[in-house]
Formats: C-alpha cells, structure tokens, sequence
C-alpha cells in the first residue's frame, strides 16, 4: 500500500473514532447510510471491472497504444471524445477505466478527452434536456461542449 493510501486510511479511521466519541447513536446512523451507498454503486463498479477485464483481454496493450496512443494524435482524441459522448458512465467510476487505458498505452490527451465528454456531454440525457432548453440550446451547449472538451484534451496533451 502506498503511503497516500496509509495516511488517508489512518485519517479516516481516526475521524471515524473521534465520530463514534462524540455521538455514537450519528457515527452510527453515517456509517449505515455510507453501507447503503456502497451497496448501490457495487452493481455498476462490477460492471466497470468486467468491460474493463474485457477491453484489456480482448485489445492488447500495443493495440490500444496504436488507436489511443501518442502515435495516434488527433485521430485517438476524437475516438475517445465520441466513446465518452456516447457512453453513461458516472465519472467517478470511469477514473479506473481511463487509469486502466493509460497503463495500458494511451495517451494523456485521449484520456483527458475521455473524461471530459464523459462528464461535459449528455448524449444520453439530451431528450431531456430538449424538452426542458429547446432543441436548438441543448445541441448548441452539446457541440460546443464537445469543442471544448477536443480543446481541453489537446491543451493537455501539448503541456504533458
């Protein structure tokens, strides 16, 4: 374990203890509630290991260093915009995903497209957001969010 990991493993066990010392009755309600949370998100952090167990078992490092690598350029950068796009995937589980395709050879700029789209475009919520902005609004901030989000992950690219 690293030593991050150990110092914010021993802080919040600490704040959990002082939590329990002040008022057991809360610590204890707070520990359930964050119970009930884990259980909802284990369905889609399953999926998440299982598409990423599949994408590394069935593309080999050199094949996604070849789509979404340095060599790649501008092309792996909209391969991974789309892929962000489209998919509906929360941010916060999609960070192993994008750790995973770094390790395994993709470059910063696609991966920084990746999780901006993925959280900048909603592909998925845009019937909603026509019927609440209009169409005309919801496909404006859409596109220029993925302008943006191209821009961002070529920025990132140049400085790292």
């Amino acid at each position: 374990m690293s030593l991050t990991a150990i110092i914010i493993n021993a802080l919040a066990l600490t704040l959990l203890v002082l939590a329990f010392i002040k008022n057991k009755k809360k610590a204890m309600h707070s520990l359930l509630a964050a119970l009930k949370a884990g259980f909802k998100m284990l369905p889609m952090v399953l999926i998440i290991i299982v598409v990423v167990g599949l994408l590394l078992g069935f593309l080999p490092p050199d094949r996604i260093s070849a789509f979404l690598g340095e060599q790649s350029g501008f092309g792996g950068v909209i391969i991974t915009s789309l892929l962000g796009a489209v998919l509906h995937i929360p941010a916060l589980v999609s960070f192993p995903l994008a750790g995973s395709l770094l390790q395994a050879g993709a470059s910063v700029a696609a991966i920084a497209a990746f999780i901006t789209t993925l959280t900048m475009i909603g592909t998925v919520t845009l019937p909603m957001e026509i019927k609440i902005m209009g169409k005309k609004m919801a496909l404006l901030r859409n596109g220029l969010s993925f302008i943006i989000a191209v821009t961002i992950a070529l920025i990132i690219g140049i400085i790292l």
